[in-house]
């Protein structure tokens, strides 16, 4: 097979294979290798095996390559649970014991709280998922435009790539009540080709209320006590079964040390954090950029006969002159998408000075990226809990817990 035309033949040739020793994984789920000082990424492949890989893509300092064979297995290599592993793009680890798939991640945010941050500090074991498969509420398999009146497969994208797609007729960690109605969402697609113009992607989410699939239906969740109403396709936590345990940490956190007075819960949603802790403060100010989510958590708010609640439509960023109570009462929760925190939010939190911080995040990397800055501004770390929400898969949360400078 030819080279693709902008390919890099240095210092391996299209299609080279080689065989190596894996030695660690990456933070995306990727085995690490070296040879002669050389990076080598390969998908599926486990520290300490011996594999043979075929190069398809060279970098400036690395190379990426497929696992064409494994020579030597390592002894946490199981068989993956789902028949289309390996070609579809949603899960990373299936093949890969679930103890160890919990001390991979959290070695994962140890390394790269002393890569990101400079830090050395202990990560907790990751908590479990009580689920390991069939725990994920929310799906939405999607489908390229029509060919020939017909659609093609309706999946995920395939692993590797941009926008191949991988049929997936069911999910093993969707839950159950998901695959049930995934069949016939599929053959309702299928059926009516003419009304897609273009690629679509369908919605399907598990609420107490049962599966939705119109992204403008009204969902319902509870946690901990706390009844929660949204949008099914607005963004809600995807795993019910460890949900109560990652709320309540969280709400642990954040009421820790007596003084403080006040919650500021930055993007907030549909209100999770917000209200799962209003009986622990005196006022909860909460804030989202999404005008619909923010009515959703008024609404939650009067929902629960919480009436210290108040939440506004605004940029993060622009909410420190609303906050009630000055820094010193005040206790922050930040849980923002995964690109993390604005620099302009961080500018006003450090000038706030709160009492203490709670810091959610889905995407460790840019989390401890935010860190540095936090330790730079006087804040100092205490304690860094991850959350396996997404097991089988490189994603988990991570919620850091950080002590004021005047504290």
């Amino acid at each position: 097979m030819p080279p693709p035309r902008r390919f890099n033949p240095h210092p391996f040739a299209y299609h080279q294979e080689l065989e190596l020793r894996i030695d660690t994984l990456s933070n995306e789920g990727r085995g690490v290798a070296r040879l002669d000082g050389w990076v080598v990424f390969i998908s599926f492949a486990l520290p300490g095996e011996h594999v043979r890989a075929r190069v398809f893509r060279n970098h400036k300092n690395y190379s990426e390559a497929d696992l064409v064979e494994v020579l030597e297995a390592s002894p946490d290599r199981v068989q993956p649970v789902c028949g289309v592993f390996g070609q579809c793009g949603g899960c990373q680890y299936q093949h890969l014991a679930y103890e160890r798939q919990l001390e991979w991640k959290r070695r994962q945010v140890e390394e790269l709280l002393w890569h990101m941050a400079r830090l050395k500090h202990p990560v907790l074991p990751v908590v479990a998922s009580p689920r390991q498969y069939g725990y994920r509420s929310k799906i939405t398999p999607h489908f390229q435009k029509p060919k020939g009146g017909e659609i093609g497969a309706i999946g995920f994208l395939r692993a590797g790539t941009r926008n191949a797609m991988v049929d997936v007729a069911q999910c093993p960690i969707a839950m159950t009540e998901l695959n049930a109605a995934l069949a016939s969402a599929r053959d309702a697609a299928r059926a009516a080709p003419e009304t897609f113009k273009n690629g679509a992607t369908l919605l399907l989410r598990a609420a107490a209320n049962g599966v939705l699939t119109r992204s403008d239906a009204t969902a319902i969740e509870e946690v901990n006590g706390v009844r929660f109403e949204f949008q099914a396709g607005d963004f809600f936590q995807n795993n019910p079964f460890i949900l109560p345990e990652f709320v309540a940490h969280a709400v642990r956190e954040a009421r820790e040390e007596g003084g403080a007075r006040c919650l500021l819960d930055a993007y907030c949603g549909s209100g999770l954090f917000g209200l799962s802790a209003a009986r622990e403060f005196e006022e909860v100010l909460g804030v989202e950029i999404s005008e619909s989510a923010v009515r959703k958590a008024a609404h939650n708010a009067d929902l629960n006969g919480f009436t210290n609640c108040r939440f506004m439509a605004a940029d993060a960023g622009a909410i420190f002159d609303s906050v009630p109570r000055p820094g010193s009462e005040t206790v922050v929760l930040v849980d923002p998408p995964r690109a993390g925190c604005s620099e302009n939010f961080l500018d006003q939190l450090f000038v706030f000075a709160p009492r203490r911080v709670v810091y959610i995040s889905c995407n460790p990397a840019t989390q401890m990226r935010d860190l540095a800055r936090f330790t730079a501004a006087g804040f100092h770390l205490r304690k860094v809990q991850p959350f396996d929400l997404f097991p089988q898969t490189r994603h988990l949360e991570c919620v850091m817990t950080l002590q004021g400078p005047d504290a």
